[in-house]
């Protein structure tokens, strides 16, 4: 289920959204700190979070899926944004660099072919951050912000799910230590919630952030040495006999 996109704008207008918007982007950029010359691009309603990049990458798009709806972005600027399906983002292959997924994966339909087509834009090595509710967090049992709606994860759910779909998770960070009950919370406030609570008690953030590298090829398991030995289906039944060989008689 997806929230509508007036919806999600009026959240990160009021107080307490400008200030999730101010955390969640910090745990951003020491992940990404720069984007030189690279083609970026956030998906869901990543908006909030892209303008830092618009300085050094070469170019950065919001590609917004059909049931939550499109605004333009940025403001008082040539437009970025387009509406496109969930899981088609109609790109050529290979050709984004980053993608950034925000108020995406949990609303989704279908995460898997959400990333199986994230997957197929981005280029050799290219890097995915995904920003998604925490399961045992406080943010994702209320419905008073945008992180209480879709279906919210643990870590090793997103880490499953991820390596299905050939991504290797790479970094983690946990962010809104502070309880989403504050309509009007302070920054200094926040700030200490966030420094403390991931001292003491990061499983219970708000949200989970990961970064993942695209992978070319799935993994093997590798196979125990007490394994049975292979043998061909279509051998017939004593065709390997180790029976002594009769000479055949005239």
């Amino acid at each position: 289920m997806h929230l509508d996109v007036v919806d999600l704008m009026e959240f990160y207008r009021l107080p307490r959204g400008r200030l999730v918007r101010e955390i969640v982007r910090s745990k951003i950029l020491e992940l990404w700190p720069d984007t030189p010359g690279d083609r970026v691009i956030g998906i869901g309603y990543a908006t909030p979070y892209l303008r830092p990049f618009m300085a050094g990458a070469e170019r950065v798009l919001a590609l917004m899926p059909g049931p939550q709806g499109v605004t333009p972005w940025p403001r008082n600027e040539l437009n970025r944004a387009a509406l496109v399906p969930e899981a088609m983002l109609a790109l050529p292959d290979s050709s984004i660099d980053r993608a950034l997924l925000v108020h995406s994966l949990e609303m989704a339909h279908n995460p898997r072919d959400v990333l199986r087509d994230v997957w197929r834009v981005l280029t050799p090595g290219g890097r995915l951050l995904v920003v998604v509710p925490n399961r045992t967090g406080l943010w994702a049992r209320t419905d008073s912000t945008p992180f209480g709606f879709g279906r919210p994860y643990s870590r090793g759910q997103l880490a499953h799910l991820l390596r299905d779909v050939m991504f290797s998770p790479i970094e983690w960070r946990d962010a809104l230590m502070m309880p989403p009950v504050f309509k009007r919370p302070r920054q200094a406030t926040a700030k200490a919630w966030e420094r403390i609570g991931g001292k003491i008690c990061p499983a219970f953030s708000g949200v989970i952030i990961v970064e993942a590298e695209k992978q070319l090829y799935q993994g093997v398991t590798a196979r125990s040495k007490r394994a049975k030995q292979f043998q061909p289906i279509f051998t017939p039944q004593g065709a390997f006999s180790t029976r002594k060989w009769q000479p055949l008689r005239f």
